[in-house]
């Protein structure tokens, strides 16, 4: 009304306003569109997060104890907590591999989309000419799976136990403390030797593999949900 009034000088006020409250409308419903999204059910969970060193040697997994110090720091100081599951370790400090549990309000939800390849391009300390190398690192971030969710048969499982192998310890390269289990309708194996005994290693394998299982029967459900989708799309027709 105001950019339609007979005065010049309010007028020309009133459309310079407008301009700028369109722009402005339309950031702000860019911003209302996820939060129409109905939200995931698992995003309240607790996540079990996997960093792997990839392709560069030696500063790949330089890289990836980067990252599992980037992620540390981060959740501590969110106030959550970390419970390591799993660590294999290189040298000049880096990881292999680290398998952890996130417990914390929504830390999956916030966690999910760390998930994927990371890349670096630096000068390595590994490298003495100053060259740049690219080295990678993948990150799987899983919901923790509860008994409700899916349901293991002891049938289904093999566990199979051997000899922990790493520096010597008390437990270490003694007992029979590292644990391997199959899931046999899927294939999928896991294995533990961290922790200081037998059942302990069990219980971390079979967290690791319950999460496993649960990201697979939810891409598979996403599966069916995308293929019933597009039948039903190509399908429609104005009768």
């Amino acid at each position: 009304e105001l950019a339609s009034s007979d005065d010049a000088e309010m007028a020309a006020e009133a459309r310079a306003e407008t301009a700028v409250l369109e722009i402005s409308i339309k950031a702000i419903e860019e911003e209302l569109k996820p939060l129409l999204l109905p939200p995931d059910p698992l995003n309240d969970r607790n996540c079990i997060l996997e960093i792997r060193a990839g392709t560069g040697g030696d500063e790949a997994a330089i890289f990836a104890a980067d990252i599992w110090r980037m992620y540390t720091r981060h959740i501590e100081r969110i106030g959550w907590k970390i419970e390591i599951l799993s660590m294999s370790e290189a040298t000049l400090g880096g990881v292999k591999e680290v398998i952890f549990k996130i417990v914390g309000a929504s830390a999956f939800g916030e966690m999910r989309w760390e998930s994927g390849v990371h890349r670096v391009q630096r000068v390595p300390a590994t490298e003495a000419a100053g060259r740049i190398h690219t080295s990678a690192a993948t990150v799987a971030v899983l919901p923790e799976a509860e008994e409700i969710d899916l349901r293991i048969e002891d049938k289904d499982l093999r566990i199979d136990v051997f000899r922990a192998s790493g520096p010597g310890g008390q437990s270490v390269n003694t007992t029979d403390s590292a644990v391997r289990i199959t899931h046999l309708p899927t294939g999928l194996v896991v294995s533990q030797q961290d922790q200081k005994s037998q059942l302990q290693n069990k219980e971390s394998a079979l967290r690791i593999l319950r999460a496993r299982l649960l990201v697979d029967a939810q891409e598979k459900a996403d599966a069916i949900a995308s293929a019933e989708r597009k039948s039903q799309v190509r399908t429609v027709d104005r009768s």
